[in-house]
């Protein structure tokens, strides 16, 4: 027998979900990322990882974003070196705001190793997908052993399920906590993640799971330097209020024009599930970036959305930087919008979102 399960939503609106898993009934939703958060996971880089050659460049980017982030919520650091990162954050934040996981790591893109996770009326739901280094491009075996660790800790609270006959990373999902998810069809359909499923069968799995009302999937838009074949969250993003705020192109001599024209032309074509246009907030594309002669993935799409702020990724572009931050106080008024110096993520082909996950309220045992 079920229970009712009545999630708030933005505008005083309320839905009822519910989902099967198995023979018993049980209502859950995947919250958007602005449903209030518990908070937010950094896994930190470290000489193992492909950061080695520039670890101190990257140590003051995580510093910078451990500072936003506990200065705001508390944090969670995965690393198998505590002891280190506690010195680089030594009176720079409260100590009390920061707990560790120790464990060993392949990399740092927190956003796609770790937890999804879904509310019911029992609490949260921890969803364990696996993680194969997009598509078997990187070894992850380390990074798909986090979430069980982390939930052995007793650092989260809530229920674990696993998934791991399903791969899938956080940032190639986008969900509005009201039945809709955004995804990209050159991700989740790439080689090595999910080939005995066509698009289809896909779309059928995360509605099921997710207890979707539709799936909106966009088949253009890509981003020069980018390992995720097409992750959304470096392309659209899903804000309050029925608007997605996505990446724009407008010099015809981009490498990247004409597929980003042929994004924005799609999404104008979206429709919420009772028919409505989506609002549609343009960000600028940044001018390249470059290292060792290649261009990387730098997008202002890359923003994490926390109870009270916006930490926006920023290339050292003041007109752009600025122009960004203008589009996001409109899509989050009454939100600060903090801006983080991102060059170093991007040298390895992510930016802030992808470095982050945040929990939903209810999943931290001190709350």
């Amino acid at each position: 027998m079920g229970l009712l399960f009545t999630m708030p939503q933005s505008g005083g609106k309320e839905r009822t979900l519910q989902l099967n898993f198995g023979v018993e009934t049980v209502e859950a939703s995947l919250p958007a990322e602005w449903h209030r958060q518990s908070l937010v996971q950094l896994t930190w880089p470290h000489a193992a990882t492909d950061w080695a050659p520039m670890l101190d460049e990257v140590d003051d980017c995580y510093v910078r974003l451990a500072v936003a982030i506990a200065a705001r919520e508390p944090l969670l650091v995965v690393t198998p070196e505590p002891e280190r990162v506690k010195e680089l954050l030594y009176n720079k934040v409260d100590a009390g705001r920061v707990s560790f996981l120790e464990c060993p790591t392949n990399d740092t893109w927190a956003r796609d190793h770790a937890f999804l996770t879904m509310l019911t009326p029992q609490g949260p739901l921890l969803l364990d997908f696996c993680f194969n280094g997009w598509g078997m491009k990187f070894a992850a075996n380390w990074d798909n052993q986090i979430n069980r660790r982390l939930f052995a800790s007793g650092l989260l609270r809530g229920a674990y399920r696993s998934c791991l006959d399903f791969v899938l990373e956080g940032g190639a999902i986008e969900s509005d906590g009201q039945g809709t998810l955004l995804t990209t069809t050159v991700c989740l359909t790439a080689p090595n993640r999910n080939e005995t499923r066509n698009r289809q069968d896909i779309e059928d799995y995360l509605k099921s799971l997710f207890h979707l009302r539709q799936v909106l999937w966009l088949d253009h838009g890509h981003l020069a330097g980018d390992d995720t074949d097409g992750h959304i969250d470096t392309l659209a993003r899903l804000c309050p209020q029925d608007t997605i705020a996505y990446v724009r192109c407008t010099d015809t001599a981009d490498e990247h024009y004409a597929d980003l024209q042929a994004m924005e032309a799609q999404l104008r074509t979206f429709r919420t599930p009772d028919g409505r246009p989506y609002r549609l907030l343009p960000l600028p594309l940044p001018d390249p970036v470059v290292s060792d002669g290649e261009r990387l993935p730098a997008t202002y799409a890359n923003f994490l959305i926390m109870n009270e702020a916006v930490l926006l990724p920023t290339y050292a572009q003041p007109a752009k930087d600025d122009e960004a931050a203008r589009v996001l106080a409109e899509a989050f008024p009454g939100r600060e919008i903090v801006p983080v110096d991102c060059r170093a993520l991007v040298k390895q082909h992510g930016s802030l979102h992808c470095a982050t996950m945040q929990y939903p309220a209810g999943c931290f045992p001190n709350e």
